[in-house]
């Protein structure tokens, strides 16, 4: 939870801060930090005084373990804490400590080693406050705040069922928990947060809160302070009083593979609420009155892998497909999600690169469709100093550009060997982007169809390819040869012609005009221009000479 935000630090070396430092001068250093920590409090003040969460609180924890790491590399003096602009007017009796958050499996590991008497619960996804009874009787509610005092939520805690208005004894005591919002058989791994925890803060916000509202919000209680029985005692005498049991979600830990256990089953079972991890935490504590507003010794929180990941762009391509179609591709500093390393990924196109104007520096938020794909989800923080692009111009870029491999033409054109080459085009079996590379690199292909006049012989002096690659690849070349006519033209390139008959000659082809093509089935007036323009394109007319001339069948 993002109250209880303090960061680990301690456990990233210097050394290794050091080995991942940005190359920038003392004044762009400066500059930069000034501005993540400008987006940071601007986060800030949103959620604790707007109830608005601005941003996934995983990227938030990302940027602000980012920011800590640039003011180490370049010995800025450290940040405000994050809570700064949470307090309130309202003190608390007993301080809420927070939790430290863990994310590697040695870090929880080490955590365990030795410690006793230790239990796991969900992390549940929610906003943290402090209920106090008298004689049994509700008296106040107090909101989480920097820990040390928080705003007054009496009047809004009445209106909860779930907030127990009268316990079954006259007691006085004080407890700690979570207020989340209620969801319905709800899996994490999934789903995700889906907003929850915003959605609670921002009701609690309110001045006033609706009965519909109230009875979205459940509470879970982690802590009653002044009782010094063990865990499992105080969550049976909790549950006596009328709190809603959180025993189904406690369980022994003896060692890691219990925590692990755990975290994995919960992450992926249906809940009655939103989590981000699992707590691990010591039955025994110190005496209410030692608590502090700072993470404590005794308990820790073990989150569950990030959903999306903040990344750093260090290039961005521009990859030209074989129709023209330009997607710009970033380059990242490789980041981990759901245990795969991502290096790159793809804008979609042009015109959203354009709106997002990412730029090498920038840090954006990345995640994984269909738990495979990455995929870019936004900007999250642009670099003061925007560096120069040279952006392709999309005009230069068609279905017919680009039959030559000139300084400008390389990616379209090694696009278009690929579709030749592939299952949609001649099937070349062994022959893939990266054999035409290798041949384009070493001067061998300069023209779509150069490859049907090398021998094994010539090959073989390329590195790379041994006697037995080079004959696959000529065997691949020979069965090109022999492929039907019909092939053959999509292989080129050809626009696509519905039920249209394609049978006989090129020249039969090539003397159709517009309106001839329309006339064939399933073809409107813009494949009818297409496919006209095709087979009158003189780069076009050149390739089907050479085929001509090669014997290959139609032409």
């Amino acid at each position: 939870m993002r109250f209880y935000l303090l960061l680990l630090i301690s456990s990233i070396s210097l050394a290794s801060h050091a080995s991942q430092c940005p190359d920038w001068p003392d004044t762009q250093a400066k500059n930069e930090i000034t501005a993540l920590q400008k987006q940071i409090d601007q986060w800030d003040e949103a959620y604790h005084r707007e109830g608005r969460s601005l941003i996934a609180d995983e990227l938030y924890d990302q940027s602000l373990l980012r920011l800590s790491k640039w003011r180490n590399c370049f010995k800025q003096p450290s940040s405000s804490p994050p809570l700064r602009t949470a307090s309130g007017v309202v003190p608390h009796p007993i301080a809420h400590t927070g939790l430290d958050k863990l994310h590697q499996t040695e870090d929880v590991a080490t955590w365990l080693r030795d410690r006793q008497d230790v239990w796991v619960q969900p992390k549940v996804d929610g906003v943290a406050v402090t209920l106090i009874y008298r004689q049994g009787i509700l008296q106040q509610a107090i909101s989480r705040g920097d820990g040390a005092s928080g705003q007054d939520w009496t009047a809004s805690a009445r209106r909860i069922a779930a907030i127990p208005q009268r316990l079954t004894q006259p007691a006085d005591l004080l407890v700690q928990g979570e207020l989340y919002w209620r969801l319905n058989a709800h899996v994490q791994a999934q789903s995700g947060s889906v907003n929850a925890r915003a959605t609670v803060a921002g009701l609690m916000g309110r001045k006033s809160l609706a009965a519909e509202e109230a009875a979205g919000i459940g509470l879970f209680v982690w802590d009653w302070p002044q009782d010094a029985s063990d865990l499992p005692a105080r969550l049976s005498a909790l549950a006596a009083l009328g709190f809603d049991t959180i025993e189904p979600y406690t369980h022994p830990v003896s060692h890691f593979g219990d925590a692990q256990k755990w975290r994995e089953h919960w992450y992926h079972s249906p809940l009655p609420f939103a989590s981000d991890g699992v707590v691990l935490r010591q039955s025994q504590r110190p005496p209410a009155e030692r608590w502090q507003a700072r993470a404590p010794y005794w308990a820790i929180a073990w989150k569950y892998p990030f959903a999306q990941a903040l990344a750093e762009v260090r290039k961005v391509n521009f990859k030209i497909g074989r129709t023209g179609r330009i997607t710009p591709v970033l380059e990242l500093a490789p980041v981990k999600l759901d245990d795969r390393e991502i290096k790159r990924v793809s804008v979609s196109s042009l015109k959203r690169w354009q709106t997002l104007d990412i730029r090498p520096h920038d840090q954006v938020a990345i995640s994984l469709a269909g738990l495979t794909i990455p995929r870019l989800d936004g900007v999250v923080l642009r670099t003061r100093e925007r560096a120069e692009i040279n952006i392709p111009n999309a005009s230069d870029y068609h279905a017919l550009s680009c039959w030559q491999p000139t300084p400008s033409c390389e990616s379209q054109f090694l696009a278009r060997l690929t579709w030749l080459s592939g299952k949609q085009g001649l099937a070349m079996p062994n022959v893939g982007r990266g054999t035409w590379e290798k041949l384009f690199e070493t001067g061998r292909v300069n023209n779509l169809l150069d490859w049907l006049t090398l021998d094994a012989s010539e090959l073989a002096n390329i590195a790379g390819f041994g006697e037995r690659s080079s004959a696959r690849l000529i065997d691949s070349f020979q069965r090109a040869r022999q492929r039907p006519f019909a092939q053959w033209l999509k292989a080129l390139g050809m626009p696509p012609t519905g039920q249209a008959q394609l049978a006989g000659s090129w020249q039969a082809l090539a003397q159709r005009d517009t309106e001839q093509w329309q006339a064939e089935a399933g073809i409107g007036p813009g494949r009818a221009a297409q496919l006209s323009a095709f087979f009158r394109d003189p780069q076009v007319l050149a390739l089907s000479s050479t085929l001509q001339a090669a014997g290959i069948d139609g032409f």
